[in-house]
């Protein structure tokens, strides 16, 4: 894949393969603006509303709608055709009080699963780090770029850190309060954000550690017994004992 650093748009042919676009159409494509999801991992708010949600058939009309506020970025109205959406956001089409989730999905890495109006209510956010902070917080730094505050009253004894980096938090958005954890661990459903096997669901079955996250493997089995592997890095941990989000028909 090449550059997509530098100027405000990005040749079509050079955009991220996984962009619904028509690249011998298209000779540029808008490039996303530096935000909470990094430019490799994410999808220009003006395409998604263009080729992925077509309510718009030019890049000008889908501007025009973006700027009038017509569609919330995890319950906050966005203007700036160019905001990177990514991973386990929730889109809302505030006219029609449509929503949709971005979750990874087979081949296209990140597409859309409409969902309940219950459910926009919050977001799944992976724990990439952590650091300890002034006072002896916790400071977990999140996939979304997103850091949570987790305040412990020892620092000494910090009971209230249980938090484990790769394991995911339930926020309420948009205001970011804390309603669950869960821990990357045997057992847990979780989906597969990248790779081959990009999309698929299941169960950890176990967790190779390597010297580096990329090398580690972990084991997933999916509801009709299947087993494959996939490394560490690519899983997105999404429930207990059943996901907290909804996903495609098939997928669970």
């Amino acid at each position: 894949m090449g550059s997509i650093g530098g100027s405000r748009h990005l040749n079509a042919l050079n955009a991220p393969r996984y962009w619904p676009i028509l690249r011998k159409e298209y000779k540029w494509v808008v490039k996303p603006s530096p935000g909470p999801h990094a430019i490799e991992r994410s999808i220009p708010l003006l395409v998604l509303v263009r080729n992925v949600l077509g309510y718009a058939e030019t890049a000008r009309e889908a501007r025009r709608l973006i700027a009038g506020g017509h569609f919330k970025v995890d319950g906050k109205v966005r203007k700036d055709y160019k905001f990177p959406v990514g991973l386990m956001d929730v889109i809302e089409v505030v006219e029609t009080g449509e929503l949709y989730r971005v979750i990874p999905v087979p081949t296209r890495v990140l597409g859309l699963v409409k969902i309940p109006r219950e459910e926009a209510s919050f977001k799944l956010c992976r724990i990439e780090n952590k650091v300890t902070v002034k006072g002896g917080h916790i400071q977990l730094n999140l996939h979304d770029g997103r850091n949570l505050l987790v305040r412990v009253n020892d620092a000494r004894n910090p009971v209230e850190d249980v938090y484990e980096t790769l394991g995911a938090v339930k926020l309420s958005i948009p205001v970011q309060q804390l309603l669950d954890y869960i821990p990357l661990k045997e057992g847990v459903i979780a989906i597969v954000s990248g790779g081959r096997n990009v999309g698929r669901v299941g169960k950890v079955v176990s967790i190779h550690r390597g010297m580096k996250r990329y090398r580690s493997i972990v084991t997933i089995e999916d509801r009709s017994g299947n087993r494959f592997q996939t490394s560490l890095d690519y899983i997105f941990p999404i429930g207990l004992e059943k996901p907290l989000i909804t996903l495609p028909e098939g997928a669970w």
